[in-house]
């Protein structure tokens, strides 16, 4: 049996406001992602509204989620302010 206690989930919000070129892109250079695996978490956080995108402890979660809030606006959407979001929570 393994052991959830000290993992913690990182799951990207959706907003409307990103293409799924950026989304492509952003898993990619964050994570390592192939194209594939990048363009199939982009259609879950699309669809459902939110996808996890890393369990680990939570030194590496931080710090992907930090990697995802400065990542910076969508060059291909003028009205795009700002990076993607991403939260933190416990694996229970």
């Amino acid at each position: 049996e393994t052991s959830l206690e000290g993992l913690f989930s990182l799951t990207l919000l959706d907003d409307n406001v990103h293409t799924y070129q950026y989304v492509i892109g952003m898993l990619t250079a964050i994570f390592g992602y192939g194209k594939e695996k990048a363009f199939a978490i982009a259609k879950m956080v699309d669809s459902n509204g939110e996808t996890v995108v890393e369990t680990a402890e939570y030194a590496s979660v931080l710090k992907h989620q930090r990697l995802i809030h400065s990542f910076g606006p969508d060059p291909n959407i003028k009205h795009c302010l700002g990076s993607m979001s991403a939260i933190i929570e416990p694996v229970s």
